[in-house]
């Protein structure tokens, strides 16, 4: 029996072991079988506070991991399979063990949608990204792509043209399901241009990028792009599918929250990208660990 269970073991979950071990509740961390999260496959961090010469995500990752063990979490390397929050103590089901819990903070984020290309894949890190904020600096007098067609892809460009000489927003169709304010924003904006009904067949470069492989989706004629960065802003896709029937979740999948980080179910709590669909930064990330971590412990003694 656990007083807490941390489902997921990025900045939020690792935050929120750090500061449930520390007022000496018994803490049980589900990390996955790969424990970091998002940032392990970052090459490298610069907007977290600590680290001005900046940090590699993996290195930031393992700091955060002995932190988080050292006051006396447990962390196993399974995956949550399933949930049980309709009677208590609650359960976390894995692939190896079933787990019980007074209380549960899910930390299990969301994962970038990708286009699927095994070129993409290769360059990222390498000149591929998903988050503007996070590499955008790295891409200073640079000439970037934007592929994407919504509010997050205007965005995005938007806060490139910060750094980039040149951003285009590379979209499949002439339609746009952005908002007509950010559409307009975008096309006002000198730096950035738009290639439509055209689709990213493969990313070009082997160790950066240096251009795309557009093919256009109504004639099927392939053209080159020469560009250094492609940015995917297709969305994303919150972690969530175990909590289907446990937990409110709104339209996208996003877990809702009541009040601070108290989910429709007492008891249950929340951190991270798998209710934050807006900053999605693992300083955000962590400062509501820390919160979740704060409401779990005080929920916990007033029902003691």
């Amino acid at each position: 029996m656990y007083d807490v269970i941390i489902i997921g073991s990025g900045p939020a979950g690792l935050t929120a072991a750090i500061y449930t071990s520390r007022a000496e509740l018994k803490v049980l961390i589900i990390a996955g079988p790969t424990p970091g999260g998002q940032l392990t496959t970052t090459t490298e961090v610069e907007n977290f506070p600590g680290f001005p010469e900046g940090i590699s995500g993996p290195e930031l990752m393992e700091r955060m991991i002995k932190q988080s063990t050292k006051f006396g979490a447990e962390m196993k390397k399974e995956s949550a399979k399933s949930v049980d929050f309709k009677s208590r103590p609650f359960s976390v089901t894995t692939e190896q063990a079933i787990y019980k819990g007074r209380a549960v903070i899910i930390a299990s984020g969301a994962d970038a949608k990708w286009l699927g290309l095994e070129s993409e894949q290769a360059l990222r890190g390498k000149g591929v990204s998903a988050c503007a904020t996070c590499d955008g600096f790295f891409f200073k007098g640079k000439e970037v792509a934007v592929v994407g067609g919504g509010d997050a892809a205007m965005e995005e460009a938007l806060f490139l043209t910060k750094f980039a000489t040149k951003v285009t927003i590379v979209h499949r169709r002439d339609e746009f399901r952005a908002s007509k304010i950010m559409l307009k924003r975008a096309h006002a904006h000198p730096k950035i241009s738009f290639l439509t009904n055209k689709q990213v067949v493969e990313v070009l470069g082997r160790d950066s990028v240096e251009g795309l492989r557009l093919k256009d989706t109504q004639t099927g004629k392939e053209e080159v792009f020469a560009t250094q960065g492609l940015f995917v802003a297709i969305g994303h896709k919150p972690n969530t599918e175990i909590y289907q029937g446990n937990l409110d979740l709104d339209e996208k999948g996003y877990i809702k929250v009541r009040e601070n980080t108290r989910t429709s179910v007492e008891g249950v709590f929340t951190a991270g990208d798998v209710n934050d669909f807006r900053y999605r930064q693992a300083v955000t990330a962590a400062g509501m660990g820390c919160m979740a971590a704060l409401d779990a412990e005080r929920w916990l003694a007033q029902e003691d």
